[in-house]
C-alpha cells in the first residue's frame, strides 16, 4: 500500500473543479482540508499560499502537489483535485496543471511529510497512472486507482 492511500479519503477528493486559477485552486484543496481536519479553510490556504510563494509546487506533466504545515493538524491528510481547465502554475515545464495532489501535515511532521512527498513524486511520474487519474469518471474509480499502485522500492 502507497502513503497516499492511507492519507486520501474519497471525500477529499473532485473531479471537474471549476477553479479558473492558481488561486481558485488552493481555495479548493483548503476548502477540503478545512471539512477534513475543522480548521477554518482561511488558515490552511495561507499555510498552502506561504509554501507556493517559496517556489511552485508544479511538477510538470499537468501535475502539482501544493502542500502546507499546520498547527492543530494531528494527521498528516491529501486531498486530489482534477481540474475542469488547466491553470497556469508556474510549473517547470510552462505547463498548465491539471491534477492536483493536496498534502496537509502537523506543523512539526518533517519526516512523514518528506517521505510522503517523494513518493508522491514518484507516483505522479508514473504515465499510465497519470492517464489513469485524469480520465477517471468519479472519485471511487480515482480513488481506487490511487489506491491500486505500489511504489517502486529500492533494490537492497
Amino acid at each position: 500500500m502507497n502513503h497516499l492511500s492511507k492519507l486520501l479519503s474519497p471525500t477529499s477528493i473532485v473531479i471537474d473543479c471549476p477553479a479558473a486559477d492558481k488561486a481558485g485552486a488552493l481555495d479548493a484543496a483548503a476548502a477540503l482540508f478545512a471539512a477534513a481536519c475543522g480548521i477554518p479553510a482561511a488558515g490552511i490556504r495561507a499555510s498552502l499560499a506561504a509554501r507556493e510563494a517559496m517556489g511552485s509546487t508544479g511538477l510538470g506533466q499537468g501535475v502539482a502537489i501544493p502542500h502546507g504545515r499546520m498547527r492543530g493538524v494531528r494527521d498528516a491528510v491529501a486531498a486530489v483535485i482534477r481540474l475542469a481547465r488547466p491553470v497556469p502554475f508556474d510549473a517547470p515545464d510552462g505547463q498548465p496543471v491539471a491534477l492536483l495532489v493536496a498534502l496537509l501535515v502537523p506543523e512539526h511532521a518533517t519526516e512523514q511529510h518528506l517521505v510522503v512527498l517523494s513518493e508522491l513524486a514518484q507516483m505522479l511520474s508514473d504515465r499510465p497512472l497519470r492517464a489513469l487519474l485524469m480520465q477517471a469518471t468519479s472519485a471511487a474509480a480515482l480513488h481506487a486507482s490511487i489506491g491500486a499502485w505500489e511504489p517502486v522500492q529500492p533494490a537492497a
